[in-house]
C-alpha cells in the first residue's frame, strides 16, 4: 500500500505563487513517473505536469513557462511550483504516481486526496 500526502495549496491573489508537495511512503520497490493533475469544479481533471524517473518534464500547455515539475528521489516527493497564477488555475490538484513493487511486473498508480488551490482575480 502505498499512500501520498499533499500540502501546499491554498488561497492567493492573480500573479502570485505556490508551491506543492507530495510525499510517497509505504510498500514499493521504485518510483517511476510522478504527476499532479487538477480538477475545476464541472471540469473533467487534467493532466498538469508530469516527470519521468529520469527527469523529463511534461506540461499542458496552459501552465507552460509558469509551472515548474521537480522531484527529491531521496524524499520519494514532487513537487509543483506555481508561479503568475491565474484564476483558471482554481481547482482541486492531485498529485499522482506510478511505481513498482517487488515480485510484480505491473506498475501500479496511486492518487494523493487532492490540495485546493484558489485563485482570486
Amino acid at each position: 500500500q502505498v499512500q501520498l500526502v499533499e500540502s501546499g495549496g491554498g488561497l492567493v491573489q492573480a500573479g502570485g505563487s505556490l508551491r506543492l508537495s507530495c510525499a510517497a511512503s509505504g510498500t514499493f520497490l521504485s518510483i517511476d513517473a510522478m504527476g499532479w493533475h487538477r480538477q475545476a469544479p464541472g471540469k473533467q481533471r487534467e493532466l498538469v505536469a508530469s516527470i519521468t524517473s529520469g527527469g523529463s518534464t511534461n506540461y499542458a500547455d496552459s501552465v507552460k513557462g509558469r509551472f515548474t515539475i521537480s522531484r527529491d528521489n531521496a524524499k520519494n516527493t514532487v513537487y509543483l511550483q506555481m508561479n503568475s497564477l491565474k484564476p483558471e488555475d482554481t481547482a482541486v490538484y492531485y498529485c499522482n504516481i506510478v511505481y513498482w513493487r517487488a515480485g510484480t511486473s505491473i506498475a501500479l498508480g496511486s492518487w494523493g486526496q487532492g490540495t485546493q488551490v484558489t485563485v482570486s482575480s
